[in-house]
């Protein structure tokens, strides 16, 4: 058998030892991965007030899907009673209002039950959204600045006190003012401000981390920074992750409701933050109409 033979008959049997190897490194990565995200679940849902929070955004996530099924009128079509006439203020139905108007109308015509089930989509779009990549940025510079140190925590960290120095409401407020309204510009712009919290808290945590003895002995060994990091240090922060990002949600249905109240939501779409506004234009409080900015401005705050 010649060399030429030899050599790839050995290349193979390097290529069938090293992929078995690289596969069962890639296993492990995600059974660790699942196992931790998993016990930090059971741990969130022991948690009574935990419990309730995910129910809530449970439901508030339901009613956003099957808001065609919920909702009895299109939320930007104006409704009728007696023939031509546009259907303005009618009170809700449980202050004997109109029986077909749950919530009653507005001075538009506008259903405003219908509006208020509609108007969980752009919340929850904006909430989730928002949280993931705020808290994936946040850990991101977090991890970077707690396990490297040096030049990369000082020049990440004086980023970090110089985004602190920005007020978050009045600084999203002009970010969507120069961008332009919209969701996508509501979002960047809470981002672009709120991951600083989350990055500061969790670099303290890996600061920690990087000392302990399972970290020391990673790095003895022979395992890579990267190794380190996914492996021994990123999935000990996640329950800080999930404590920011439940926070960030809340933070960014909030932030979207008073940017939308202020007119710079997304024209084309109802949101909780529209509906106030609308209610504030047309005198609402003064009509004593309770029942068109009370709703939105509960649903938002819960």
């Amino acid at each position: 058998m010649s060399q030429e033979q030899d050599r790839s008959i050995f290349a193979d049997i390097e290529g069938e030892e090293d992929d078995p190897e690289q596969f069962s490194a890639w296993r492990r990565n995600l059974r660790l991965w699942r196992e931790t995200i998993t016990e930090q679940f059971r741990m969130l849902i022991d948690d009574s007030l935990v419990l309730l929070a995910m129910l809530t955004l449970a439901f508030f996530g339901f009613v956003a899907l099957a808001a065609p099924y919920i909702a009895p009128h299109p939320p930007t079509e104006r409704v009728f009673t007696g023939g031509a006439l546009i259907a303005k203020w009618i009170k809700p139905t449980f202050l004997g209002g109109d029986g077909s108007f749950l919530l009653g109308t507005t001075a538009q015509g506008y259903d405003i039950f219908s509006q208020l089930v509609y108007g969980a989509r752009p919340a929850l779009v904006v909430g989730i959204v928002a949280a993931l990549m705020t808290v994936g940025l946040g850990t991101l510079v977090g991890l970077t600045a707690g396990y490297y140190g040096g030049y990369v925590d000082d020049i990440l960290m004086r980023l970090v006190d110089f985004v602190y120095g920005l007020p978050l409401l009045p600084t999203v407020i002009v970010l969507v003012t120069v961008l332009g309204p919209g969701l996508e510009n509501i979002i960047f712009a809470f981002v672009l401000l709120q991951w600083r919290t989350s990055a500061r808290v969790i670099r303290a945590l890996v600061l920690s981390l990087r000392e302990r003895s399972f970290v020391k002995a990673a790095k003895v060994s022979g395992a890579s920074n990267w190794r380190i990091i996914s492996r021994h240090i990123a999935p000990n922060v996640l329950p800080m992750a999930f404590l920011y990002g439940a926070f960030a949600i809340a933070w960014a249905i909030l932030t979207e409701a008073g940017v939308s109240f202020l007119g710079l939501g997304d024209p084309s779409s109802v949101s909780w933050g529209v509906m106030l506004q609308s209610a504030r234009v047309y005198s609402a409080m003064t009509e004593g109409a309770w029942w068109w900015f009370v709703p939105p401005g509960s649903a938002s705050r819960s």
